[in-house]
């Protein structure tokens, strides 16, 4: 198993993929082996020292893939270091304070606290009008949610570095 650190995501448009990319990428950079998958293509966890798990984020649920993948696997995740993210909130500013203190489905809550994570955090998220459908559009017009890509390279970039020292730390 040794440093080999599962990041498996749930994205709608690419964006929440990108940004576990970037958390792949910085794991690698920092000399772990790092995996990135879909959730719906993640191999079996147990086969990983680590696993960060994310999802994209509507109207305060993770995406149904997401969830099924945490509740699957809650028993084999327990057991090791795991780390949760959301993605999604659009706006300048802090993504917590962007929804209102949110900081992970309540629904998932029970789940999440059985597997006991070492952090769960939200990261903004990009909402590109070019890639919404019909009723998407005019949902973002009614509560005036804001366009743009509203993601924090270096905030993601140092969350990882944490969770990168955490590994090399517990694998020596």
């Amino acid at each position: 198993m040794g440093s080999k650190v599962l990041v498996a995501c749930a994205t709608k448009y690419g964006a929440t993929a990108e940004i576990a990319g970037k958390l792949g990428e910085s794991l690698r950079g920092a000399g772990l082996e790092a995996e990135v998958a879909a959730v719906d293509r993640a191999g079996d966890v147990a086969q990983y020292a680590a696993v960060i798990v994310g999802s994209a984020v509507y109207i305060g649920s993770w995406r149904k893939e997401a969830a099924n993948f945490l509740k699957a696997n809650e028993q084999k995740l327990a057991g090791r270091p795991v780390w949760l993210f959301s993605s999604g909130p659009t706006g300048e500013g802090d993504p917590v304070a962007l929804t209102k203190g949110w900081r992970f489905p309540d629904a998932l809550q029970p789940v999440a606290d059985r597997i006991k994570p070492r952090d769960i955090v939200v990261l903004g998220g990009a909402h590109d009008p070019k890639k919404l459908n019909v009723i998407e559009k005019f949902m973002s017009r009614n509560v005036n949610a804001p366009m743009g890509d509203f993601r924090n390279w270096a905030a993601i970039t140092a969350w990882a570095t944490g969770i990168a020292e955490a590994v090399l730390e517990a694998g020596s």
